[in-house]
This record gives structure tokens, C-alpha cells and sequence, in this order.
């Protein structure tokens, strides 16, 4: 069975790598387990997960789906976008970094 192709565009996907600051990782995880439901209410938003480094303890990969980048836009301009950085602002060591991802092959 072959690799299925996804036309571009169909979903996106951000991706935020995000460092906390030292012993603040167990807060940090349960505020983004609070912050699922500002997501889930979310127009475009389809799935949200979290994923901690093993070999950087203080280091967590967010994996977003949307829609389309443009409703993603629209929750960076939006009060929820606010309420999720009170929420998880406060542990974050650095600004995160930020890519949106185009999903084009789908293996097993």
C-alpha cells in the first residue's frame, strides 16, 4: 500500500515549541489541560496535544489542528488567544516558536 498524498491546504497544523522555566512543569501541564476548553470552543480548531522532551525536560512540543492558517489568525487576534497566555504565559522561559505545517504524505 502506497503513501496517500494530502492536497495542500486541507489542515493545518501549528506547531510551538515552548520551554518552561525550571520546576514549573507540572503547573505548566495542568494549565494547558485547563486551556483545551478555550480550544475546543474555538471556530477551526480540530484537535490540540501536547508533548513533553525526553531529552529536554523542560521543553514541550504543542501540535495544534485547524482548519485553515486563517482561523488559526483569527484566534491569535481574539480575547480566548489573551485568555490562553494568561493561562500558560507565565511558565514560559522564552518567547515559543511558532511553524504551521501542511501535512503531504500519510504513512501508517
Amino acid at each position: 500500500m502506497g503513501a496517500y498524498r494530502f492536497p495542500r491546504g486541507v489542515m493545518v497544523r501549528e506547531l510551538a515549541q515552548i520551554d518552561v522555566d525550571a520546576g514549573t512543569a507540572d503547573s505548566f501541564e495542568a494549565a494547558v489541560g485547563r486551556a483545551v476548553a478555550l480550544f475546543d470552543a474555538t471556530a477551526g480548531c480540530t484537535g490540540i496535544r501536547l508533548y513533553r522532551s525526553v531529552e529536554v525536560p523542560n521543553r514541550y512540543w504543542l501540535v495544534v489542528e485547524w482548519g485553515t492558517i486563517d482561523q488559526h489568525t483569527e484566534f491569535r487576534n481574539s480575547p480566548t488567544f489573551g485568555h490562553w497566555r494568561v493561562l500558560v504565559g507565565e511558565f514560559f522561559a522564552a518567547s515559543p516558536v511558532v511553524e504551521h505545517l501542511d501535512q503531504v504524505v500519510l504513512g501508517f
